[in-house]
């Protein structure tokens, strides 16, 4: 038996127990293990730290210029090699663009079983990651790597953007609208993928998501009526909209019928196809969500966890149709403007009806 034989006989899935930001700790849990953290040293040039959960840090290097730093990385989510390093760089860079920034360069981060993956597919990995860093024009410039039980790659992702263009997620208004630019369901085509439902057109659609870089993210940062952005990743689109909601100190209001998804994964969702991810989400912050008439299909794609997912951002309400634009002019097909921000007077964080959402 050849080698390309053993390659293809093996599926990387088959020795993680998660795969893709369905790894992800339960928010709870991380709340939980985050609370008794030390704060440390706190410089006056340390604009973004974990104050609001954001994707990334930014320390200020001087008037034009701030540092995003920020790390990514989990257990294969596909089982192709090469698919698996695309995926997982594309979702480190994620979080460089959701800062409002520009990725400069990337770091390596390599966990593989030496002892059971032949090492020709384990540099397709890495073969893959690096194709994605040169699609955003960076290098990799090294790394470190370890012998471990599970296959694990990632990036520590640095990336630039001028201070006063800083986009975190604690910056929404009012009156904001909020708009998605990737459709929801990856995690719930992940979970088909394990259970062998998902047909080839299901798998291109899920790695052509997956692997679309956000550099839009740092497009959006020049603009002044983008107030906050981040990326929804492994606590669903819940999830990370609760965090902007929490540091900006509002609420925000959408409808299910407004959402973009994955046509084969609201399909499969409606077949209750889900990942072990999506209910531990709910468990963490259901008490801070008010669905109303949402079927529970809708509630699975609202909690599933996004690999790679898609830029969230708030916008003034006047320049949503721009923003909008912008997306789809750069390839964001299925972008759509999902609800709005309100102010915030206690109770439910996130509102989420059935109909149509009002427009301001």
């Amino acid at each position: 038996m050849g080698m390309n034989d053993v390659e293809e006989k093996i599926r990387l899935t088959q020795f993680s127990h998660g795969g893709g930001c369905g790894c992800k700790i339960s928010p709870a849990v991380l709340r939980e293990m985050l609370a008794g953290m030390p704060k440390g040293v706190v410089p006056p040039e340390l604009l973004v730290g974990t104050e609001t959960s954001d994707d990334a840090a930014v320390y200020r290097l001087n008037d034009a210029q701030a540092l995003i730093a920020t790390t990514d990385f989990f257990m294969p989510i596909v089982d192709d090699p090469y698919d698996f390093g695309r995926i997982a760089a594309a979702n480190a860079l994620s979080d460089v663009y959701a800062m409002g920034g520009a990725p400069i360069l990337a770091l390596a981060l390599v966990g593989m079983p030496i002892d059971k993956l032949p090492l020709p597919t384990i540099a397709r990995v890495l073969e893959g990651g690096a194709s994605i860093c040169r699609e955003a024009g960076i290098p990799v410039a090294g790394g470190h790597s370890i012998d471990s039980v599970e296959p694990i790659y990632g990036l520590v992702a640095l990336g630039v953007a001028h201070p006063d263009k800083v986009r975190s997620n604690a910056g929404a208004r009012p009156g904001d609208a909020l708009i998605l630019g990737k459709p929801l369901g990856v995690g719930v085509l992940s979970a088909a993928l394990k259970q062998g439902r998902l047909d080839e057109a299901g798998y291109a659609t899920m790695i052509a998501v997956t692997t679309k870089l956000n550099r839009i993210g740092a497009t959006l940062g020049e603009r002044d009526d983008v107030h906050a952005i981040t990326d929804v990743t492994g606590f669903g689109l819940l999830g990370h909209l609760l965090e902007v909601c929490r540091g900006s100190d509002c609420r925000a209001e959408f409808a299910g019928a407004d959402l973009p998804i994955i046509e084969q994964a609201r399909a499969l969702a409606r077949e209750n196809v889900k990942t072990g991810a999506s209910g531990r989400n709910w468990a963490a912050y259901g008490e801070e969500v008010e669905l109303v008439d949402v079927e529970p299909w809708q509630k699975i794609l609202l909690t599933d966890p996004q690999t790679s997912g898609g830029l969230l951002v708030a916008c003034a309400p006047e320049a949503a149709a721009d923003v909008l634009r912008a997306f789809h002019d750069e390839g964001y097909a299925a972008a759509a403007r999902i609800g709005r921000v309100e102010a915030w007077s206690g109770g439910a964080r996130v509102t989420v009806n059935d109909g149509a959402t009002r427009r301001s």
